[in-house]
């Protein structure tokens, strides 16, 4: 496939906030948007499961995911890569 056939996939930076499950992580991703009428900045948030093959990402870690197939009924991103690992005290 060359470069222009491949699709786009939308990729986002969140912290792992959940790895109790099995294959699967909860990122929490924050974004600052400012307000129309007002000009305040907003931290909206979001939370997306992502699958996570091989158990690498932990509790507190900074991780970029990436838009892939439906895998389950919550789960349609992936773990591309660890950013930064959390910092244990």
């Amino acid at each position: 496939m060359s470069e222009q056939d491949q699709k786009v996939r939308r990729a986002l930076v969140g912290r792992v906030v959940s790895d109790k499950m099995d294959k699967t992580v909860t990122v929490l991703v924050e974004s600052r948007v400012k307000h129309p009428l007002y000009g305040k900045y907003i931290t909206r948030s979001a939370k997306y499961h992502a699958h996570n093959e091989d158990n690498t990402a932990k509790d507190g870690d900074l991780v970029e995911i990436e838009e892939c197939r439906p895998m389950s009924r919550t789960k349609s991103w992936r773990v591309a890569k660890v950013v930064e690992q959390a910092r244990v005290i």
